[in-house]
């Protein structure tokens, strides 16, 4: 639980409110910002943390060198674009089977798992489209 409300904190969760896209601190910083102008990167990313500590978001790292902020806390998977490195919410039926096949062969207990899907993102798909068809 939080003790201390802050402007900035409620600015940062506000920013993320209802994203799909999986910010990094950067991309929060600059959007945070326009709202309040003075902010520091530290604060954005200390209050990240915060909010991080305190189960409101959650942090998601796939691997390309920085964090990812993600507002839904719930079980959910992501798509990593290899194209743009642009991180998103995959749509999907349910793959908790895969926690069963994992319990097959393992002694301990499997509580949760995380899967990434990589791949080339719509926009990219509709980029490398258009300038196949300026090269023709």
């Amino acid at each position: 639980m939080i003790r201390k409300h802050s402007r900035q904190r409620d600015a940062i969760y506000d920013f993320l409110q209802g994203r799909t896209d999986h910010p990094t601190a950067d991309l929060i910083y600059l959007g945070v910002r326009e709202k309040l102008p003075n902010i520091s990167l530290g604060t954005v990313y200390r209050n990240l943390m915060v909010l991080r500590d305190a189960g409101l978001i959650r942090t998601v790292d796939v691997g390309d060198g920085v964090i990812h902020f993600d507002p839904d806390i719930s079980e959910h998977n992501h798509f990593v674009c290899q194209s743009c490195g642009c991180v998103q919410d995959l749509d999907m039926k349910s793959i908790d089977l895969v926690k069963d096949i994992a319990a097959e062969n393992f002694r301990g207990r499997i509580t949760g798992y995380s899967a990434y899907f990589y791949g080339v993102c719509e926009d990219c798909l509709k980029k490398q489209s258009e300038q196949k068809e300026k090269v023709q």
